[in-house]
């Protein structure tokens, strides 16, 4: 996260965004749910007569429980939904990045990332195509050199509002 200069000399910290960075990205949130046939559509149908739009999903489970995580085109709207119905939920910051018009597009990110030395701990792609491009979420390990690496070498980041006008 972004802290700004001056810590500790009495100046305030200086942030570009409301949530206290200055980088864009978006937010997943994970779902903990009990590992059961009809969980999912449980979670899902949250969503029904909403304007919210589940933009990128994907799930890992044991034997016992199951990780949900999910993007969502509203993330203020969304994330009321999930504490309405009493979910367990965590709030993450990704980052989104078109993929580029090559053979190997991930090679591509994977690249620019690692000569940042910048870890990727999570990707899947998007549902939807912001700006009518195929899209993943990545979490990384540093989102404010991720995201600078990759707009340095010509890759477009998406923010949430582009998952809204979707």
């Amino acid at each position: 996260m972004s802290t700004g200069e001056g810590i500790g000399g009495g100046q305030g910290t200086d942030f570009a965004t409301m949530r206290g960075r200055d980088y864009p990205s978006i937010r997943q949130f994970t779902v903990f749910l009990e590992n059961r046939v009809g969980q999912l559509l449980d979670v899902v149908r949250r969503f029904e007569g909403s304007q919210v739009r589940i933009v990128a999903l994907t799930i890992s489970d044991s034997t016992e429980c199951a990780l949900v995580r999910f993007l969502l085109s509203d993330p203020e709207q969304g994330r009321e939904i999930l504490e309405r119905a009493g979910l367990a939920i965590v709030e993450s910051d990704l980052i989104g990045v078109e993929l580029p018009d090559s053979p190997q597009p991930m090679l591509q990110v994977c690249t620019a990332l690692l000569a940042a030395e910048v870890n990727i701990t999570q990707v899947y792609p998007l549902l939807i195509r912001p700006n009518g491009r195929p899209a993943v979420a990545l979490m990384v390990d540093n989102i404010e050199i991720a995201v600078d690496t990759l707009r340095r070498k010509g890759f477009h980041t998406i923010n949430e509002d582009e998952l809204k006008e979707t």
